[in-house]
């Protein structure tokens, strides 16, 4: 039909040929269900990204005690030469005058036991195990006997990759906890030092956008807790009144349980920023980061083939394909992964590669999900046991 051929048309089709929409060549006005529901989740992980920075920053507060309790530091160590030499001067250099320092050397075959010696101190008390007994986690064992050792109205548990930052870090972090309420539980987001930044940077990403804290102290679902077993805080009385570890003495990712059972019995982890306190050397390079988190990320997937399944679906759905849907999707990548490398002190070359950060997160998903399955997954050479829903390997 040539231009003016439809003169004898109805007014109304004529109308439309002559004047085509000008939306008709755009695509349809409805979103597609896989956008919709990616820009519910990015809202939902803003808002709880953005509740826990505010909550951050509101439980800062410190509080001096009338009377300044004992306290009683304890630590695990398996192989921990290189990481004593760094915390256990930092530990005898507090200027607070009530501490104990206990260290449970677990069975270890490098040079743990002689820097322990280099340390000698009447503050440094040494324990010896060689390793945990059936049906015990390593950590969790030493922990537990550290325990018994100590006389503390306080413990405070560090890992042994940990640091404190000067001398007057414990009297703050005692402050810190004396400003809670009595039955509090105090945990910490420190300072993550060391290499392989593009994964360990994951770690105060997954604190900050995929726990909503604000809740933890306000609901009374256990599973909307957590601690952070780098660095925990708890009087002593409470301590034994639950015996946490001795509770849950075969958990690998012991701090989480322990987090969900004190909860569970009234006493809901507070998180607070330490980084100023407490520094955490991780691991040194990207081989040692990716070998300690694959015994650990399956866990924290669920640790069961369903759970997994269903947590590696949703981590892949919100992580590392919106970038692909839409350059709005890969912006809210970077303002997620931005905010919470400046809150935990990353460089801003970490936040550049927040897509490949995500990427290695989730290919290391699959990677300890298959080491875990094939039975393979150790640490400082010990097998680390996997629980799957009809029982229990140890």
């Amino acid at each position: 039909m040539k231009p003016g051929d439809h003169a004898g048309l109805p007014l109304r089709l004529r109308f439309t040929m002559s004047n085509p929409s000008p939306d008709s060549s755009r695509p349809s006005p409805h979103a597609p269900v896989l956008t919709w529901l990616l820009i519910v989740a990015h809202a939902a992980l803003l808002i709880v990204l953005v509740g826990n920075v505010v909550y951050l920053r509101r439980r800062r507060s410190r509080e001096t005690p009338s009377a300044w309790p004992t306290v009683s530091v304890l630590g695990p160590a398996r192989n921990e030469a290189d990481n004593l030499r760094r915390l256990l001067p930092s530990l005898l250099d507090q200027a607070y005058s009530e501490v104990e320092i206990i260290v449970y050397d677990d069975g270890s075959d490098d040079d743990t036991a002689a820097v322990l010696e280099q340390h000698a101190a009447p503050r440094l008390r040494v324990l010896r195990g060689e390793g945990p007994p059936p049906g015990w986690v390593g950590k969790v064992h030493a922990l537990h006997e550290a325990t018994r050792a100590a006389t503390g109205d306080v413990y405070l548990f560090l890992d042994a990759d940990a640091e404190l930052r000067d001398s007057q870090a414990l009297r703050r972090l005692v402050e810190y906890h004396h400003a809670q309420a009595e039955d509090a539980v105090l945990t910490g987001l420190p300072r993550l030092r060391g290499g392989a930044k593009l994964l360990v940077s994951l770690v105060p990403n997954a604190t900050l956008v995929g726990l909503p804290w604000p809740l933890v102290v306000r609901t009374a679902d256990p599973s909307l807790a957590a601690l952070n077993g780098q660095c925990w805080m708890i009087r002593a009385a409470l301590y034994h009144e639950h015996e946490p570890h001795a509770a849950h003495p075969n958990e690998v990712l012991e701090d989480v349980t322990i987090g969900r059972y004190l909860k569970a019995r009234g006493l809901p982890p507070v998180q607070i920023d330490v980084q100023d306190e407490i520094n955490i050397f991780m691991y040194e390079n990207a081989t040692d980061a990716w070998h300690g988190f694959r015994k650990n990320a399956y866990l924290l997937m669920g640790g069961t083939t369903l759970r997994f399944v269903i947590f590696f679906a949703l981590f892949f759905f919100c992580f590392v394909i919106p970038p692909f849907v839409s350059g709005w999707f890969l912006l809210s990548i970077y303002a997620l992964k931005a905010v919470t490398d400046r809150v935990s002190g990353f460089p801003a070359w970490v936040s550049l590669f927040a897509p490949l950060s995500y990427a290695l997160g989730w290919a290391l998903q699959v990677d300890s999900a298959f080491t875990h399955w094939t039975g393979r997954a150790r640490w400082k050479g010990r097998p680390v046991a996997l629980r799957e829903e009809s029982g229990q390997s140890h």
